[in-house]
């Protein structure tokens, strides 16, 4: 229920209202946005890579309803490309780039024109080639699955190692995954965000689990490249186990986790010799996604919620 509610609140524009406006103790966003500029994405990419660790950085502007903002999504995804390039960001780190972008194609204006989120997602993996990285395309809610695999379909022509992100809470996933697992397809898989109708989507969380379970074995029994995206104890476990158990060599697939969840797993497993990559975001467009990490973990609604009154 209380997914539920903060799903419904991720969608309210008086929420956000007051949310954006309010006060909110720094630590909150600055926990899971790495800030409003590419300076501060560039930055904590830095932090980050020092580490060991790599990165997928997401631009943060959904829900785009003009062709001028989209337009200006795609510009910003460009300079942080080059940006990235100059920084020496996009040198491999054990075998893939150390930082690539993650685009949700609704910021490129896919709901107002599917072959407008295809000519600018063009154009960013375009800048993504030549600053020597890769571009994966985000998941959204289920209306959108179709049109963004027939996207991920055309980009592919030229741009054959564009990523795909597939949801394990939604019940076609299973046959998605059996179509995209071949080789030199980069596919990550995760369980969802997303407030979805029980016709389409599983909303027993142990349904879930085990609807991940069966997708990841789909996709590490198959030639492509699995980029396994939880914090889930258990399925990180699983995941280990059935990818030794099927001859994988590390490198062969990574574990992804979000910016400001388990940083201390994070660096576990890539001291163990994994690849791991964060999910980082920037923008000023935090709130939706802020909201539906707090759906992911209902835990931290508390935290939350004290530093909207918390004004230092």
């Amino acid at each position: 229920m209380l997914r539920t509610v903060i799903l419904a609140a991720a969608r309210s524009a008086h929420l956000k209202r007051v949310v954006t406006t309010a006060p909110v103790s720094r630590s909150v966003v600055r926990r899971y946005v790495a800030g409003e500029e590419a300076d501060n994405a560039v930055s904590v990419s830095q932090e980050l890579t020092s580490q060991g660790l790599c990165v997928t950085l997401d631009h943060l502007g959904e829900d785009t309803t003009e062709p001028a903002h989209a337009e200006a999504n795609a510009a910003a995804y460009r300079g942080l490309l080059r940006r990235l390039h100059e920084a020496g960001l996009t040198r491999p780190i054990g075998g893939v780039a150390g930082a690539e972008v993650s685009v949700k194609l609704s910021a490129v204006g896919q709901a107002l024109d599917e072959r407008l989120a295809l000519d600018h997602t063009r154009e960013v993996c375009a800048a993504a080639k030549t600053a020597g990285t890769t571009v994966t395309l985000d998941a959204e809610d289920h209306t959108t699955t179709d049109s963004t695999l027939r996207i991920l379909r055309a980009l592919r022509v030229d741009y054959p190692d564009t990523g795909a992100v597939l949801q394990s809470y939604l019940r076609r996933t299973e046959s998605d995954c059996r179509e995209l697992a071949h080789a030199g397809s980069r596919v990550r898989l995760c369980k969802g965000a997303y407030n979805e109708p029980a016709g389409v989507a599983f909303t027993d969380p142990a349904e879930v689990d085990r609807s991940y379970v069966r997708c990841l074995n789909v996709l590490l029994a198959g030639d492509g490249y699995p980029m396994i995206a939880t914090h889930d104890p258990r399925l990180i476990e699983i995941a280990g186990a059935r990818a030794r158990g099927l001859g994988r060599e590390p490198g062969s697939y990574e574990f992804q986790m979000l910016y400001g969840v388990r940083p201390d797993e994070q660096r576990r497993l890539a001291r163990s010799g994994d690849t791991v990559r964060v999910y980082l975001p920037y923008g000023d467009e935090w709130y939706g996604y802020l909201m539906r990490r707090l759906a992911e973990r209902p835990a931290n609604v508390a935290f939350f919620l004290r530093s909207l009154v918390d004004t230092r």
